[in-house]
């Protein structure tokens, strides 16, 4: 028996599917017979020359289920369902193939195409003085709504999903026009409509943050330097739909900073495991393209409390003198030569307020209209729409080991045009976090959304792990949109204007593969520290300046051609087992590395020698493998990697020429910063790029020495 065709049908609807098979779809060729799951196709003799002959040499003329013929003289067509998605495949019993077999699959597959076709459904517009949001998404997402309700806070936070998939449609669709929530010169008295009565008198900050969730970590580090600071939050603070796993190596960098004592780390530590997993569905895989499971014991080991996290750096921010104004929306910013002014609406009240401070930092994420406004048409290449939740208990003895996290894993292939992937991380106690989310192009047709993950997340889950759903006991739930930016040099994408910088996920300079925003910024975060520092204490607060501050990685960018590897394009349909066949591939070559590789190229600290021997190894291993990417990259995107790939090699090469330069610009710090501040701040950005800018970051112990020398001076500030 041989398997003649593998197509993924994109709906969930399998009888509908059966039903067109059996009453619709003609052959064009043989006799078709009815099965419970499909069709077979039957061969006469005519059709099947010798074939259609019985034991007896006798010609077969009727066809019935009592009367079947041989076995070779047959097509099977059968299909299937999982993942809220149908397929189907085709098996022919012989290795010869049979009359008019090519004819009767192009047939077939045009049928399917043309009967279900990809749909993108839309989110229903809600009005909430009419109805609940319980009421309105129940018709068209009736699981989500059935277990949002089972959730502490489930109508806050579904109500928090709808409004942030609406923005996040609004910025797709509308890239060209974003909506302008920056003004400076004569753009700042417009809109204004008059003065308006604030509630409470303008204060002066040197920094004022938006967005508290990576923004409270770089809020509190810069307000224990000496900083007045100021930090907009428009949830509750403390609240986040959303749990971080990181290494040990990675968070020393806030006990090196002076954030937290390592007492303090531990205290918000919630698991720590032996081994992490990766592993991708190969049933369909050729072997070629199949591996084993991948062992990373030391890549997002630790699973963290957030809340906790959250709510300890908001103590370290306040005692520092630090203000939080929770539940506080950003409104719009007017930049002016010596000040930045915020205009913010507090939720609950209704309330105008004004802030003036020296800098803007963005920490929005995806959300983030200020990100959308700096960047037009390419404010994020690509996304990875993210759903899950924190389970407190209700599994089965024996479904996780605790002392294990599932990384990366894949239990079907290609689901409905995407490749649907799971994470799952134990926490404190009986505690599961579970994610499950897709690598995606950003297309204004199909933006992604989380509505249609956490419709597939609540039907899906006994797939994955095996659970009884009504003895779960759903604690949080978990999204967002994680933006990733396609790269080809270290200034293409805008992270400043005057007295105005992005961070985090407003910036999108991270890679998705595995790490967020988190990862990048707590990576990166003696880098973003100490230039930022240098530029407040020196004024340097231009556009040109700010851009110099910035997370990116040149060994990131050359790896974005993987992950459009695991993007399908709007509209096309690709092989279901594709996508899984990709990853299995490189990751198959990283189970065959000492631990240390796959580690360091999971943790974005790949360098060139290893980037170039690992892509030659996959090549050797899969000479396949640059065919089946080419499916989803055009000539422009193989164009902009070969960009990308030219300034990783440059990159690499200067490292290598001016390994030195770190080392003698610390040691004529003491000399050039205060004569030449500006050349100080650009000579120290090509530091960094030329080590933490290729994976190997700079010793960070250091800064929080020069924090505490220079905190004093900074106290007196040059802005009142």
């Amino acid at each position: 028996m041989k398997e003649i065709l593998y197509l993924e049908i994109p709906t969930p609807d399998r009888d509908g599917v059966r039903r067109w098979l059996q009453e619709d779809f003609q052959p064009g060729t043989g006799e078709k017979l009815l099965t419970p799951d499909g069709i077979r196709v039957l061969f006469s003799q005519n059709q099947g020359g010798e074939r259609g002959r019985g034991e007896k040499g006798e010609s077969q003329t009727s066809l019935t289920a009592s009367t079947l013929p041989s076995p070779t003289e047959e097509l099977s067509v059968f299909i299937w369902s999982v993942q809220r998605t149908t397929y189907l495949k085709v098996f022919r019993w012989v290795e010869k193939p049979v009359v008019r077999e090519s004819q009767l699959l192009e047939h077939l597959t045009a049928g399917l195409r043309q009967q279900f076709p990809h749909q993108y459904p839309e989110p229903p517009t809600v009005d909430l003085s009419q109805q609940s949001i319980f009421e309105a998404l129940a018709p068209a997402y009736p699981q989500t709504v059935k277990y949002f309700q089972k959730f502490p806070n489930g109508e806050y936070d579904l109500k928090r999903v709808y409004w942030w998939e609406q923005r996040w449609r609004e910025g797709v669709r509308n890239p060209q026009k974003p909506r302008q929530v920056v003004f400076s010169g004569k753009e700042r008295d417009r809109g204004r409509g008059g003065e308006r009565e604030r509630s409470s008198p303008n204060s002066t900050y040197d920094l004022i943050y938006v967005g508290g969730a990576l923004g409270v970590i770089h809020a509190a580090v810069m307000a224990k330097l000496g900083y007045r600071v100021l930090l907009l939050e428009r949830l509750p603070f403390g609240r986040m739909n959303r749990e971080w796993n990181i290494s040990r190596n990675e968070i020393q960098s806030l006990i090196d900073l002076g954030l937290f004592t390592p007492i303090e780390v531990e205290s918000i530590i919630a698991r720590e495991y032996k081994d992490g997993f990766h592993k991708f569905f190969d049933a369909n895989n050729p072997p070629i393209a199949k591996a084993p499971v991948l062992h990373t014991p030391k890549v997002l080991n630790v699973a963290l409390d957030a809340e906790h996290l959250l709510r300890l750096c908001g103590e370290k921010l306040k005692s520092a003198d630090g203000e939080i104004w929770d539940e506080t929306e950003f409104i719009r910013a007017d930049v002016e030569p010596a000040q930045v002014t915020v205009q913010t609406k507090h939720l609950p009240t209704g309330s105008e307020r004004q802030a003036t401070g020296r800098l803007l930092v963005d920490a929005m994420g995806t959300a983030s209209p200020i990100a959308w406004q700096l960047n037009g048409g390419r404010a994020f290449d690509s996304v990875c729409p993210t759903v899950g939740a924190v389970i407190d208990s209700g599994f089965e003895p024996g479904v996780w080991d605790s002392q294990y996290g599932d990384v990366l894993n894949t239990h079907g292939d290609i689901s409905r045009g995407r490749q649907l992937i799971w994470e799952l991380f134990p926490a404190a106690g009986e505690e599961l976090t579970v994610y499950l989310f897709h690598y995606h192009q950003v297309n204004p047709t199909n933006p992604g959304s989380l509505l249609e993950m956490y419709e597939d997340f609540f039907t899906i889950l006994p797939e994955y792990r095996r659970c009884d759903m009504e003895k779960l006991v759903w604690k949080k739930a978990t999204f967002g949109y994680i933006p990733g930016h396609f790269s080809m040099g270290s200034s293409d994408r805008k992270v400043a204007v005057d007295r105005l910088i992005a961070i985090g996920d407003a910036a999108s300079l991270q890679s998705p593969l595995v790490f967020t925003g988190f990862g990048s910024l707590v990576r990166n975060l003696p880098r973003l520290t100490e230039l930022l520092d240098t530029a407040l204490k020196h004024d340097l607060l231009s556009a040109g300046h700010l851009n110099q501050i910035r997370a990116y990685q040149s060994n990131v960018s050359v790896t974005w051609l993987f992950s459009k590897g695991m993007m399908v394009p709007t509209g096309k349909f690709i092989r279901p087992q594709e996508i899984n066949a990709i990853l299995n591939t490189f990751f198959g070559i990283l189970s065959q590395q000492k631990e240390v590789v796959a580690e360091t190229f999971i943790k974005d600290r790949v360098d060139w020698l290893t980037f170039n021997r690992l892509a030659l190894e996959a090549a050797w291993k899969n000479p396949f493998l640059l065919v089946w990417i080419l499916n989803f990259v055009n000539l422009k995107d193989v164009l902009r990697w070969g960009g990308a790939y030219l300034s990783f090699t440059l990159e690499s090469l200067n490292s290598w020429l001016w390994w030195w330069v770190p080392y003698f610009s610390r040691r004529v710090q003491p000399w050039l910063e205060p004569r030449y501040p500006a050349l100080w701040l650009w000579l120290l950005a090509i530091s960094y790029a030329l080590t933490d800018g290729l994976g190997r970051p700079q010793k960070s112990a250091q800064l929080s020495a020069m924090g505490r020398e220079r905190q004093v001076a900074k106290c007196e500030g040059e802005f009142l």
